[in-house]
């Protein structure tokens, strides 16, 4: 049951990201263009601290490609974006930076390339 209210929320955090002056506008923005909306709606589940649809959102990215800056263990934190017709996780990620969260990077690959995202509050 907690599943199913937790992917209803990442449900209805997509669907008005897609909304005409919702999403990118309303949360953090991003400088890189491009990003799918539902990585708009995992950036807004973050800033509001959640809930999280996956078990695994806000666990430790320990950084083992050390394509990001080198950082203490802890530092960075990963989270999933969906991928629309995927029966797991998918390969799209979200990892932040700081706690609160300074920085974040989006990876639609599974960690083998990152880019940065610029955001405001």
């Amino acid at each position: 049951m907690r599943t199913l209210a937790l992917r209803l929320a990442l449900f209805l955090a997509v669907a008005l990201a897609s909304l005409p002056g919702c999403g990118r506008d309303a949360g953090p923005r991003s400088g890189a263009a491009g990003l799918p909306p539902e990585a708009a709606a995992t950036l807004q589940l973050i800033q509001a601290g959640g809930p999280f649809p996956y078990r695994k959102d806000g666990t430790i990215f320990q950084n083992r490609e050390r394509l990001l800056p080198q950082m203490p263990r802890g530092y960075y934190r990963e989270y999933t974006v969906p991928t629309p017709g995927s029966r797991d996780r998918g390969a799209r990620r979200l990892v932040t930076g700081g706690d609160p969260p300074v920085v974040f990077y989006y990876t639609e690959d599974h960690y083998r390339s990152f880019r940065r995202i610029e955001t405001q509050p």
